[in-house]
């Protein structure tokens, strides 16, 4: 019985407690989560570099340019081949003119696959079905760095007839995964003289500082924080010779980030993000929407025989208005996003209400944050 007893009461402590943990209750002191180093910061010296370049796509079902551009690049294109061809002999309805875009990741080194973006120039209807002819990828300083070629994705199609067509998505862009090959890696310098630097992702000079105290605390007094955005490390002794073990063992380092306060809105899409630390001043908010119905019912007179009048269409028109009448509401001062989202979801707002509740509250000088419209 005993046994029976203590088993009872752990099942009636346990469900209390379950029913204890509400969502609105919970502890929402910690506003960033944990996260490597790794993933909020770039190395100085090691980054991605832009390519692009010029083709010819081929294989198209008609779908294909007309222009003088695509003449001249299949011209250009068999003569290299010992063919020449004369201007009005060339037929482009299976060819497009493309532009070709690439990114060459740090460390890249030759033989390695990219992908390859692929773009036409030319008044092509659709890439769908097309292979692109071999073509180099040049950088900014105009060496070839990657050899694109391959079938490309498209991600859309056309299809239609004489009275009607439909366009899905848009058949003018491609992809070609792995359709690039590096031919010349870039040389990363980013460990010179002993010395390293991190750039944040997002600067902020809170999370800056973190950073380099956690990087002392791990290797002694080696990093400082010189901006909102820049960290930089003088390499121990020990790890001058071997960057990498040092940057392997850095990056797994963990901290609590930090992030200015900001409310991002939307108006296109109605979408509204607003960050944890965002706080409001004591405001007193009432909103309501007014709807104005206009209907029009147009109706037709007939004239009777032999009247000799003429037949009419008189116009009818109904104009209604409704207007959702809302209690105002008050939010007291240091309200945090939790309050202010269940304040509104009392009044009923939609996510453009809450928009326009944010931007008069910020024009009210209540908003305690930066409101930053997409």
């Amino acid at each position: 019985m005993r046994k029976i007893y203590l088993v009872l009461i752990l099942i009636l402590i346990s469900s209390q407690a379950f029913a204890a943990v509400n969502l609105q209750d919970m502890n929402y002191s910690r506003l960033n989560p944990r996260v490597r180093i790794k993933d909020i910061v770039d190395i100085e010296g090691a980054r991605n570099n832009q390519l692009t370049g010029i083709g010819l796509v081929t294989g198209l079902n008609g779908t294909g340019d007309n222009s003088q551009m695509a003449v001249q690049m299949m011209r250009n294109l068999m003569r290299n081949f010992g063919v020449t061809l004369d201007a009005r002999s060339v037929r482009t309805r299976n060819i497009a003119v493309v532009s070709l875009t690439a990114d060459l990741p740090p460390y890249a080194r030759p033989g390695q696959p990219i992908d390859v973006r692929v773009s036409s120039i030319g008044n092509a209807s659709s890439l769908q079905g097309g292979t692109l002819m071999q073509s180099p990828l040049k950088a900014a300083d105009g060496n070839v760095y990657a050899v694109a070629q391959g079938s490309v994705l498209v991600g859309g199609f056309t299809a239609g007839g004489a009275g009607a067509s439909r366009t899905i998505n848009i058949p003018t862009n491609g992809r070609i995964p792995g359709g690039a090959i590096v031919e010349r890696d870039v040389p990363m310098e980013y460990a010179e003289g002993g010395q390293l630097a991190l750039l944040l992702r997002d600067p902020d000079f809170t999370t800056a500082q973190r950073i380099a105290d956690a990087i002392n605390r791990r290797f002694g007094a080696v990093a400082t924080a010189s901006d909102a955005g820049r960290v930089d490390i003088n390499l121990p002794g020990q790890y001058i010779a071997a960057p990498t073990a040092f940057i392997a063992n850095m990056e797994k380092l963990e901290i609590e980030p930090d992030s200015s306060a900001k409310v991002a809105v939307n108006e296109r899409t109605g979408t509204v993000v607003m960050g944890g630390n965002v706080r409001i001043s004591s405001v007193a908010v009432a909103h309501g929407n007014l709807t104005v119905t206009v209907a029009d019912d147009p109706n037709v007179i007939q004239p009777e025989g032999f009247s000799q009048g003429q037949t009419a269409v008189v116009h009818r028109t109904d104009v209604r208005t409704e207007e959702d009448g809302t209690s105002m509401v008050a939010m007291p001062s240091t309200t945090t996003v939790r309050d202010m989202v269940r304040v509104l979801n009392s009044l009923g707002a939609s996510p453009r209400d809450i928009i326009e509740i944010l931007q008069a509250i910020n024009q009210a000088g209540a908003l305690h944050g930066e409101l930053v419209n997409m």
